[in-house]
Parts: C-alpha cells; sequence; structure tokens
C-alpha cells in the first residue's frame, strides 16, 4: 500500500505519567488501553489501567473482576485495574467540597444538604473531578503509569471542552452569589449572617485554580500521551477526523493512532472488497495525518481478546521490539 505504518515504541522513550485512550465506541478502545497497561507492568513499571466508560470491560477482557476500588490483576506483578463509573466519581465530589459549600450556603440561607447533590449535576462538575481523580492517582506517586481507557468519543470531546464549560458555569454561580449577598446586605440589620465562612467566591476561585492546573498537566506532553483509536470506515475516520481538529483547536497533542482490524490479507471476495475499501480510507488518514501522528495498524483477528495470553499478541503488535 506504500503506507507509513509505525509503532508505539516511542513510549518507550519518555517518562509519560499519563496515557488517555480516546475513539468512538466499540474500535478497540479497551484492548488497546489493557495492550498497553500489560506492555509497561511486564517491563517493570507499576501500571494502573482504569476505564470510564458507562459499559465497562476490562473485566471481561482481562477475565479478572475489577470493580471501582483499585485491584491487582492476577497474574501481572505491577498490574492493577479500576472501572469507575459516574455515580462514583459524583459521590467522590460530594465528600470532597460537599460539606464546604453547605456550610457557606447555609450561612446565609436555610437549604437542605440536598441543595449540594443539585450543584453536582452541574455541567462539567462531572467531567472535572473525573480528571482531578484521575491526576490525584498520578500525582500521588503510587503508580509510576495510568493508562485511561476513557469513555466513547462523546464524553471524550467534553473533557476538551471542560475548561469553558465548566468557568462558564463558575461564573453563574458567581453572580448568584453576589445576587443573594447583595440582598442581604440590604437586610442585613434584621439578618445575622453566621461569621467565620469561607466565601463562596474563595469556592469558586479554588474551583478555577483546579480546572486550569487539570489543562496545564494533560497539555504537558512530557507527561500525558494521548491515542486515538479507530477503524478503517466511513464513520469511525469521521470521528477521528472531529476529535483531532478539536484537539487542535484546543492545543492538545495527539501523538498516536491506532487503526484496529486492518485486514491484512483477503482469501476471500468478501475479505477482497472490504480490504479495498479499508486501503482507500488507510490511505486517507496517513495523508492527513502522517506527517505529524505515529500510525499503527493492527490486523483483523478471527478470535476475540480475551486472557493475558490474547492481550499480549495485540502488544507484541503495538511494541513490536518484544517480539
Amino acid at each position: 500500500m506504500g503506507l507509513m505504518v509505525s509503532s508505539l515504541l516511542q513510549l518507550d522513550r519518555v517518562d509519560n505519567k499519563l496515557i488517555m485512550i480516546g475513539g468512538k465506541g466499540g474500535v478497540g478502545k479497551t484492548t488497546c488501553a489493557a495492550a498497553l497497561a500489560l506492555h509497561f507492568a511486564l517491563a517493570g513499571r507499576k501500571t494502573l489501567v482504569i476505564s470510564s466508560d458507562p459499559t465497562p470491560s476490562l473485566s471481561d477482557i482481562f477475565e479478572n473482576p475489577i470493580g471501582d476500588r483499585e485491584t491487582v490483576i492476577q497474574g501481572i506483578k505491577g498490574l492493577y485495574g479500576i472501572e469507575i463509573s459516574s455515580d462514583v466519581v459524583l459521590e467522590m465530589w460530594r465528600r470532597r467540597f460537599g460539606p464546604e459549600i453547605y456550610e457557606v450556603i447555609s450561612s446565609f440561607a436555610n437549604l437542605d444538604y440536598d441543595f449540594v447533590d443539585y450543584i453536582g449535576t452541574a455541567p462539567g462538575i462531572e467531567e472535572e473531578y473525573m480528571l482531578n481523580y484521575i491526576l490525584d492517582l498520578v500525582e500521588g506517586g503510587q503508580y509510576d503509569l495510568v493508562v485511561w481507557d476513557t469513555a466513547p468519543a462523546g464524553h471524550t470531546l467534553r473533557l476538551l471542552h471542560l475548561p469553558h464549560i465548566f468557568l462558564k458555569h463558575l461564573e453563574a454561580a458567581t453572580k448568584f452569589y453576589l445576587n443573594i449577598y447583595s440582598y442581604f446586605e440590604k437586610v442585613k440589620d434584621s439578618v445575622r449572617l453566621r461569621k467565620g465562612k469561607r466565601s463562596l467566591l474563595e469556592i469558586i476561585s479554588s474551583w478555577e485554580n483546579l480546572a486550569e492546573k487539570i489543562v496545564r498537566f494533560i497539555r504537558d506532553q512530557s507527561k500525558t500521551s494521548f491515542i486515538l483509536v479507530t477503524i478503517p470506515e466511513a464513520l469511525g475516520v469521521k470521528q477521528t477526523e472531529r476529535i483531532i481538529k478539536d484537539f487542535d483547536q484546543y492545543q492538545l497533542t495527539v501523538r498516536y493512532l491506532v487503526i484496529n482490524h486492518v485486514i491484512e490479507s483477503a482469501d476471500c471476495s468478501f475479505h477482497e472488497a472490504k480490504q479495498k475499501m479499508q486501503r482507500m480510507y488507510l490511505k486517507a488518514l496517513d495523508k492527513k495525518y502522517g506527517h505529524r501522528i505515529e500510525i499503527v495498524h493492527v490486523g483483523e483477528s478471527p478470535q476475540e481478546v480475551k486472557g493475558i495470553d490474547r492481550i499480549n499478541e495485540i502488544s507484541q503488535i503495538l511494541f513490536p521490539s518484544r517480539r
């Protein structure tokens, strides 16, 4: 085909702390994340693979029960996994920020604690706290590397838009607070406000700082690498183009593109026709991104990827020096 097909060997030469795997649903993101995590664990790096996909499949792929707590993946030294849901993420947010929010708001309004849950549903909070949770795992020093199997593409794109969405929400919250504060200033002779509370504006400022810290981290190529996974078909290619366009817009760099389910040899008319179709999309992706993104092909397999041995076969395709 004359295409420049690379590998992920460069990842062995940088000391990334976080590798994010993105792409549309059904293209093999979790398989790729599992293969990457296995590779680095076998290379001696203590590695955590975490899935925030609403329908996680790490447990199925590794054939090892994995829940919302860090779990040892049996049979591989230094490899751990987590499958985390949005409910768990929001509960962690509630435990961290709920008391201080309620303390401030209850100082000037008679509200039930349930109001904290309402704030927790605001746009961007789940995504920001997910990123904050990942950042805590990375900076905690317990792991050498975190491999993050993100939710399908739509959720990944929401992460990129997060600073704008979240800061808009904070701006609205600030206006709400100032309006309330102005009202109580007018009636302060008849209303006694409790003292010694950290102001909501201070909390909002700390959230802004947190959002900015997260953005700086994921933009730092010495710490974070992005890998997109796709398939050589129209929907996969179009989604990949949209993701890369958004990454460019938000000054984030896609380092690697894994193209999954590539037919490498056709032995029947069906596969010949499909291979011809795939070559068109492979050439288009290579022409558009081959000069700036490492592109890796993973061949179509007649077997499903389940268990350490099959995951290791994918790992050896991504990192051919281990063959």
